[in-house]
């Protein structure tokens, strides 16, 4: 599988607009080379240079497999028509939390993972909790890092 953002370059500095300085929105994501047998897509956000460990920005699950996509600004809810679930970030909300480092230029990595399975789980559902219901589905997974520093 393959994970770009039309948004920033794999490695390159996420715009102003998706983080904590700008509109706090969600990027836009789009993957190919889904595996066969995939029945959802789950997504985790997350910030491995935070001072207190991993900061976890976005946790999403059954994006339907039929999906290539999630456009920018996805809404800030738990359930979505197509069926994406959403759940609880470290910034204690549901949906996508943006980058807002507290100094110094940190790597933020969008993991997408392909499931046998579609998953049934809460609007409280933390990065943990998704791992642990992702155990043993996992087909194929795809990741792309940006970076940010606030001015």
């Amino acid at each position: 599988m393959k994970l770009t953002s039309s948004a920033f370059q794999a490695g390159g500095m996420i715009p102003k607009q998706y983080t904590c300085d700008g509109q706090d929105m969600s990027p836009p994501l789009s993957w190919s080379d889904v595996p066969d047998g995939t029945k959802s897509l789950a997504l985790i956000a997350d910030d491995p240079d935070a001072p207190m460990g991993i900061w976890v920005h976005w946790v999403a699950w059954n994006i339907p497999v039929t999906a290539r996509a999630l456009e920018e600004n996805v809404p800030k809810r738990d359930a979505l028509p197509n069926g994406l679930k959403q759940g609880t970030s470290d910034f204690r909300r549901v949906g996508y939390g943006g980058p807002c480092p507290p100094s110094g230029t940190h790597r933020y990595f969008f993991k997408l993972y392909a499931l046998d399975t579609t998953l049934n789980l809460s609007p409280s559902t933390t990065k943990k909790d998704l791992e642990k219901a992702m155990q043993s589905h996992i087909l194929g997974q795809a990741e792309v890092m940006g970076t940010y520093s606030r001015k």
